[in-house]
């Protein structure tokens, strides 16, 4: 404005004069600051002396800025609903920097170690983790081989749980393999890398001279170590594993997998698996190969294991990952998580061959007569047992069957009411099979959430075009029994019960130990419970005569009413009670065809065994 109030000569010296002034004023650009160098970790796992049980750890770590970084290790195991308290088994503990200088380390909980140290220095932290319990769940290392689960050895960053990390494994020198799901780094022999520590503890490793064995599925490879002597054909064995695996996929019909690994820990004794997100971890009796009923019993954990890597570690409830290494993760849905797959996974061995109709149907049998047969199915709801999972069911004690059901069982038969229901609804159009591929596709790949109790339920109301929120409400939520006849109706298909006994039953088990005749287990509302016979009696006579396992077994001859003296050994103490026997509650459950089924109820019943 004030340039138009001079003459036009100043003017013209005045527009060049302020622009050089307005540029001498501009700020100038600051150079872009340097980004700090970003955390790294790598681990190093070793067992100089293997027969002493100790694995050996050294943390890398570079470039943590703060003064200190607290280092956890997690009190479980993701897949094993326990605090299992993995610190306890940690060892010498210390920290140096890249020259070796000692760095102060406080422990300062139980599972949580201070290490303070420079800003953006490079540190180490190595100690020691003894482990000596083979299961699927802990860590086990031994003369003849090493086996890890990663939330019992390795420690991590407290805040840098996403932070990715390398593992270098150092074999004793007689060992020659290494089985991981983790990706090996290229160029680095025994070098595994992890996106996350949450990857890295879901990556069981297998280390020494095992066998692996290769079968493709589904497009993708998959691996078998085989750890142990066993004896097995082979080639059948990886055939039928095929086949389980590929009636797995046709559930979802979506192939989250690249690669899988089975590691199978081949025992004296052994039972049971753990899941992970690209592989699992079996255990099996060396012998059970050699039996039909032993065979398909692999075939089966198979199934139920490799089904997991869709329901639960993809579609899981909301407490089931992310998960909290801290403390126990609640959720009220095992029954689905635990309980549905071990459904699923007795209809993939008859999907894929392994058993007929009948066969699966009289399984399914004895699973409704294990649930109806536990009283303590009457007084807890199949959703606190999940709940309780951390506090109850691996804590089982003589009272547990009086008490709590199982997730398990009682999820399987949970499972099998509600798919009947979902196919009677949708007219044999729809099945369980479709919740599991609407949660994958709307939870895991849209969402990338777990999902809520509610949540579940809106899905399977949309797959059967109908809510059954009553059902929930009753059976899941409360201790109702479920509607098995008219579920089994909708397939033609009828359910019968033994008949009432007018014979006795002692209600409680006995067992010799160390040659004394114990009571192991009284049941609720039984015989001895009504009496007062209690677990940890001796029992030392029957009327007047010595009593023996086989005088135990006789009493079921006894008609209902007769009186027993029976003389206890009580806390070092003699003691005669009066036992009235009354009858068994106890009923065998048999599923049968109906006569005369209908074109709609033999409809339903295809869609539900034949696909």
């Amino acid at each position: 404005m004030i340039a138009e109030f001079l003459p036009a000569p100043c003017r013209r010296l005045l527009v060049p004069a302020l622009a050089l002034l307005l540029s001498l004023a501009a700020p100038v650009s600051a150079a872009p600051r340097p980004k700090a160098p970003q955390p790294t970790l790598r681990y190093t796992l070793a067992m100089p002396a293997p027969q002493t049980h100790y694995f050996e750890v050294t943390m890398n770590l570079g470039n943590f800025g703060q003064e200190y970084t607290d280092v956890k290790m997690p009190v479980w195991a993701p897949g094993s609903y326990l605090v299992r308290e993995f610190a306890r088994h940690i060892e010498g503990l210390q920290a140096q920097t890249a020259s070796g200088q000692p760095l102060a380390v406080e422990k300062i909980n139980k599972n949580t170690w201070r290490v303070r140290h420079p800003r953006q220095a490079n540190f180490r932290v190595s100690y020691r983790v003894y482990a000596f319990e083979l299961s699927v769940r802990t860590s086990f290392v031994d003369a003849d081989h090493g086996y890890l689960n990663g939330s019992s050895v390795f420690l991590y960053p407290a805040l840098n749980k996403d932070l990715a990390s390398t593992v270098a494994v150092q074999l004793p020198a007689a060992w020659t393999q290494v089985s991981t799901a983790l990706r090996p780094v290229a160029g680095q022999k025994f070098t595994y890398a992890a996106g996350s520590y949450d990857e890295l503890a879901d990556s069981p490793f297998e280390i020494g001279n095992h066998k692996i064995l290769t079968f493709t599925a589904n497009g993708t490879p998959h691996q078998v170590a085989m750890y142990g002597t066993y004896q097995v054909d082979e080639p059948r064995l990886l055939a039928d594993v095929q086949k389980v695996c590929e009636a797995a996929h046709r559930v979802v019909a979506k192939n989250p997998l690249d690669h899988y690994l089975f590691i199978v820990h081949n025992l004296e004794r052994g039972g049971g698996g753990l899941e992970h997100l690209y592989s699992t971890t079996l255990e099996v009796s060396r012998t059970a190969y050699g039996t039909e009923a032993g065979y398909k019993s692999f075939l089966g954990l198979v199934a139920h294991e490799y089904f997991h890597l869709w329901n639960v570690k993809r579609i899981r409830p909301v407490a089931l990952g992310p998960f909290d290494y801290d403390r126990e993760n609640y959720t009220r849905m095992l029954w689905l998580s635990e309980g549905q797959t071990e459904y699923v996974s007795n209809l993939l061995t008859l999907r894929a061959g392994f058993h007929t109709q009948e066969e699966y149907l009289n399984t399914l049998g004895g699973q409704i007569s294990a649930v109806e047969n536990t009283p303590g199915n009457r007084q807890q709801p199949v959703s606190e047992a999940s709940f309780d999972a951390w506090i109850r069911y691996y804590r089982a004690n003589e009272n547990s069957p009086n008490s709590q059901i199982s997730y398990y069982d009682k999820g399987e038969v949970v499972g099998a009411v509600l798919d009947l229901m979902i196919i009677e609804a949708t007219k044999g159009s729809k099945h369980l099979d479709d919740v599991f591929r609407l949660l994958y596709d709307q939870y895991y790949l849209v969402l990338k959430r777990g999902f809520t109790d509610a949540e579940y339920q809106d899905a399977v109301a949309k797959v059967a075009g109908r809510r059954f929120d009553d059902f929930f409400q009753k059976c899941v939520y409360g201790t109702q029994t479920l509607d098995y006849a008219t579920a089994l109706g909708y397939a033609g298909l009828g359910l019968t019960a033994t008949p009432p006994t007018d014979k006795g039953d002692l209600g409680a088990a006995v067992s010799t130990r160390a040659g004394k005749l114990l009571v192991t287990s009284v049941k609720r509302d039984g015989s001895a419970w009504a009496s007062g016979l209690n677990v940890n009696d001796e029992v030392l006579q029957i009327d007047g005569q010595a009593a023996t396992e086989e005088a135990v077994k006789q009493l079921a001859a006894r008609p209902v009413g007769t009186d027993l003296k029976l003389q206890v050994r009580r806390d070092g103490l003699l003691r005669d009670l009066i036992i009235k026997l009354l009858a068994t509650p106890d009923r065998r459950y048999q599923i049968t065809l109906l006569p005369a089924a209908t074109a709609a109820q033999l409809a339903v019943r295809s869609k539900w065994l034949g696909n």
